[in-house]
């Protein structure tokens, strides 16, 4: 899988994804409060509460209109509560961090943001015909997303 931090998962494949990569994709150090440098930066500030703009960030990449943006956000975080808090709880940060790696790791795929958004937004046969991205909503369903760009990255039918 892409999102592999350097350790084996089940697939046996590693990483190419940097922890840097995913906190770009949330808004980097000025969001994020700290750079971030490894997998245990990127864990502390995840498992501390994201500020909120990291995830309307996150979503924003994919989903430049406000509407579809909120529609997504608010699957993650009710927008009564968005709109409450500074910081998300911890297993809301854990859910934008995950789906930021799975656009991270299709950037990356894809070698350009308009191609990777592309990709995350249409509906796919692997996938039951959902997207991408409403995938990666599930910790599964992310893997499943990311498997998926490991074989179109290596060139294996996908």
């Amino acid at each position: 899988m892409i999102h592999h931090y350097g350790y084996n998962e089940p697939w046996g494949k590693t990483s190419m994804i940097r922890p840097e990569s995913i906190a770009d994709v949330m808004g980097g150090a000025t969001i994020l409060g700290r750079r971030i440098r490894s997998i245990d930066d990127l864990e502390k500030t995840v498992s501390y509460g994201l500020p909120k703009r990291a995830l309307r960030l996150t979503v924003e990449r994919v989903y430049p209109a406000a509407g579809d943006a909120r529609r997504i956000m608010f699957r993650i975080v009710p927008e009564a509560t968005f709109k409450r808090r500074t910081r998300l709880s911890a297993p809301e940060s854990e859910r934008t961090e995950r789906l930021a790696r799975v656009i991270a790791a299709a950037e990356h795929a894809w070698n350009d943001r308009e191609d990777a958004r592309e990709w995350l937004t249409k509906p796919h046969p692997e996938l039951g015909k959902r997207t991408p991205l409403e995938s990666a909503m599930t910790e599964l369903g992310a893997r499943r997303v990311e498997d998926l760009l490991d074989r179109l990255f290596y060139g294996i039918p996908a």
